[in-house]
């Protein structure tokens, strides 16, 4: 392990708190120094018991922390590793993600992976109340942060709402934009759920099996007609969901 002496000193300089959060501060003054960026092995609970001579369970608790509170992904038989940063999204607002990412001063990029007139099944038309098996508008995009999938954008839209829909090119312009100006929002639903995700959906993500994700099912109305149901699936350990209500004071 690297710089495993000067380690060993700042615990010593930190005995006053127990030693699992001494390892702890050590791994995350690391991490917020830039020394270990995202993506970087730590060292491993055998590393650590070796270089610093602290217990296993002393190692493992200190890891298995820092991975509860999103600063390390420990992936099994593999080891742990520095966590990307999230990006963020407000929870109950309609915002176009290529806006959230660029606010971040980070790039979009669009992948366009269904764009089809389908059916609608019983659980799609019910969303748009409409008649099951009635014409309806599918896309499917996968949304990327600086390179990284970021979202799942899976969507149904109305066609009287939105008639062309299928003539957009949604890897320059995303759905959102496009519906805001063709059918003007006047109200949304949202359902939050956690989810591991499918195996189709881990392909798109590059993420693992066992690598949890969050979901939202969101469907807009355009005054009394339902425009359309979105599924949106990020990977948890890379982007985060957030609101607020009332009024918020910040110094």
């Amino acid at each position: 392990m690297k710089h495993s002496s000067e380690m060993k000193r700042e615990l010593a300089q930190n005995d006053s708190a127990p030693l699992y959060v001494g390892v702890k501060q050590m791994i995350l003054d690391r991490i917020q120094s830039g020394e270990w960026p995202p993506k970087f092995r730590v060292p491993s609970e055998n590393e650590l018991v070796t270089e610093l001579g602290v217990s296993k369970m002393t190692a493992n608790r200190a890891l298995r922390e820092l991975a509860a509170e999103g600063e390390l992904v420990r992936i099994q038989g593999v080891g742990s590793f520095v966590a990307e940063r999230k990006g963020y999204s407000p929870l109950f607002e309609v915002r176009n993600i290529a806006e959230e990412i660029a606010e971040r001063g980070h790039s979009h990029e669009a992948s366009v992976i269904v764009i089809a007139e389908e059916p609608a099944s019983p659980e799609t038309a019910d969303a748009l109340d409409l008649d099951i098996g009635a014409p309806v508008f599918h896309s499917l995009i996968v949304h990327s942060e600086n390179g990284v999938p970021v979202q799942i954008e899976d969507r149904f839209v109305n066609p009287a709402t939105a008639p062309d829909y299928l003539k957009q090119d949604f890897s320059s312009q995303t759905p959102n934009a496009y519906l805001v100006e063709a059918a003007p929002l006047s109200g949304s639903e949202h359902v939050v759920e956690a989810a591991m995700p499918q195996a189709w959906e881990c392909k798109l993500l590059t993420i693992l099996r066992n690598e949890p994700c969050l979901t939202i099912r969101r469907r807009t109305w355009s005054g009394r007609q339902v425009v359309s149901t979105a599924r949106l699936v990020y990977p948890a350990h890379r982007y985060r969901l957030e609101a607020r209500s009332g009024k918020v004071f910040e110094e």
